[in-house]
């Protein structure tokens, strides 16, 4: 009885909420021949923010259990993707800020596999907005980061196509990645057919008009649209970037410990 009474005040709470125009559109499109759904995010109406652990320290790992934690909270998940590769116990391979606190550092090693094709780089959002900064480069910020997340390689930097891709490469998967138009804009795609590295770079210069995007993954690579019903649900998730609407409160997350790099190695 008080299990269903719990279920019934969340749920009552989410009625009672105010309905809101979201500032998340998603649509799908088709680029040289491969369909992508492309995601865009106006962060002046949206609160775009990075999720990792519950409040126990528990990693979320799927949308359903983010979904759950902030129907708690009073709020509902309208947009999320994965945001970044992660190891075998999900915590991130690089710099993951979450509400302002740096839950794992910044990772300038070399290594093998896409997040050490170089160059890098990493997904700020800060006071003045969403950028880019080639991971090296970020130590240089000059305002903190709200939330960011490192990940590899840039896809397009300055509107140059990464030198490392094969526009014919045979490596060919569902990819996802993010795009800024501008300080305020931000996108998200991610590809519904399997496509190369070059022909997703591709989609975000010539088709998003994105001139610097990120790669986030292509092993793992999950979507959740409550507009179109949308919810991935392929393996267990890291990082995860979300917009949710409703009362703007975030958990406590935790730091756990490294362990080996869950991501296979892809390439080119």
């Amino acid at each position: 009885m008080a299990r269903m009474l719990k279920h019934w005040l969340r749920m009552s709470l989410l009625c009672s909420m105010p309905a809101l125009a979201s500032a998340v559109e998603c649509s799908q499109i088709e680029f040289r021949g491969a369909h992508s759904t492309v995601c865009h995010v106006d962060t002046r109406a949206e609160r775009l923010r990075l999720f990792l652990y519950d409040e126990s320290g528990a990693p979320f790992n799927s949308f359903p259990k983010l979904s759950e934690s902030l129907v708690q909270r009073g709020e509902k998940l309208l947009f999320a993707m994965n945001a970044g590769m992660f190891r075998t116990d999900y915590s991130a391979v690089g710099l993951l800020v979450i509400g302002g606190k740096q839950l794992h550092r910044l990772n300038l090693a070399s290594g093998y596999g896409n997040f050490y094709l170089k160059p890098n780089g990493v997904f700020v959002l800060s006071a003045s907005g969403a950028r880019f900064l080639e991971s090296s480069e970020y130590r240089s910020l000059q305002e903190p980061a709200m939330e960011a997340t490192q990940s590899g390689p840039l896809l397009v930097r300055d509107g140059r196509i990464n030198s490392a891709f094969n526009e014919s490469g045979t490596s060919r998967l569902i990819r996802n990645g993010v795009g800024v138009i501008s300080p305020h804009q931000v996108v998200f795609a991610i590809s519904d057919d399997p496509v190369n590295f070059y022909e997703f770079a591709l989609l975000f210069r010539d088709r998003l008009k994105c001139p610097t995007a990120l790669y986030f993954d292509g092993n793992v690579s999950s979507l959740y649209f409550a507009g179109s019903g949308r919810n991935d649900q392929h393996v267990p998730l890291g990082p995860i970037v979300a917009v949710s609407a409703g009362p703007r409160e975030s958990a406590v997350p935790r730091q756990t410990k490294q362990a080996p790099h869950s991501s296979h190695p892809d390439r080119r």
